[in-house]
């Protein structure tokens, strides 16, 4: 059996931070240590009164009761199992552009938080860097509950209509809407359609976190390119191709 110790250090590091904060200002909650009505997302509270902090606290503080705590478990599986994942073996190289990706998605979390009044962003954030997982990796077999396993790609699917069914919910929808988007930003609409790419990480924060030299990582299922081929300068034969990304990752 693995150390627990030994276990939560190998997490990637950004993954580590986020599995830390949503544990640790969860549990301040809980045992009122950190009054909840401070940091869930009030639309109003951040607007109005300008209280920009809750846009923070509001990705990772869970409201834990004994009818939800089944529920963070599962997101915290998620976090240290495929969205670890996705850290390690797809942005194994390229931490910056990890990192630019959560926080695309935190900002997209809050903007739909707050037209839909959802107070707590976990699901949202959860579900949403899931799903890029999965489309990276849309062939994987996952299993899930009682035994059940099907590819990758349907597993956000799966978790949404649960929580649309049994909880009412639709904020896993709504996760799935932003990582569709970043995804589609990032490798569908440059890489398929041959667009400009808009969501490359800004220098500044590669300068921050720098790219890891050695070793590998890629993408495991960036879309083919369907785009016109430019011929190569000085050869009017041989044109420009997108390729396809190693397949890495898989379990």
């Amino acid at each position: 059996m693995t150390d627990p110790g030994q276990w939560f250090n190998q997490l990637p590091r950004f993954t580590r931070y986020w599995l830390t904060c949503t544990v640790v200002l969860s549990l301040l909650t809980r045992f009122d240590i950190l009054p909840m009505n401070l940091v869930y997302l009030r639309r109003d509270a951040v607007l109005g009164h300008f209280q920009l902090w809750r846009c923070v606290t509001a990705l990772f503080v869970y409201p834990l009761t004994s009818a939800t705590g089944f529920h963070f478990l599962i997101n915290c599986y998620f976090i240290s199992r495929y969205i670890a994942q996705l850290e390690k073996d797809q942005f194994g190289r390229s931490p910056a552009d990890y990192l630019y990706m959560l926080l695309i998605v935190a900002f997209l979390a809050n903007v739909g938080g707050m037209l839909f009044n959802v107070f707590f962003l976990m699901d949202l954030l959860v579900v949403s860097t899931t799903y890029i997982w999965c489309q990276l990796n849309k062939d994987v077999i996952v299993n899930f509950w009682f035994g059940t396993r099907f590819k990758a790609v349907y597993l956000p699917w799966v978790l949404a209509i649960m929580e649309l069914v049994f909880q009412g919910s639709i904020a896993s929808l709504i996760g799935i809407l932003i990582g569709h988007f970043y995804y589609f930003f990032k490798f569908q609409y440059p890489q398929e359609l041959g667009g400009n790419a808009f969501l490359e990480t800004p220098n500044l924060l590669k300068q921050y976190v720098p790219d890891v030299n050695g070793g590998f990582s890629g993408f495991g299922e960036p879309p083919a390119s369907r785009a016109p081929q430019r011929p190569a300068p000085g050869n009017a034969v041989f044109g420009n191709t997108w390729g396809r990304g190693n397949q890495l990752g898989r379990n």
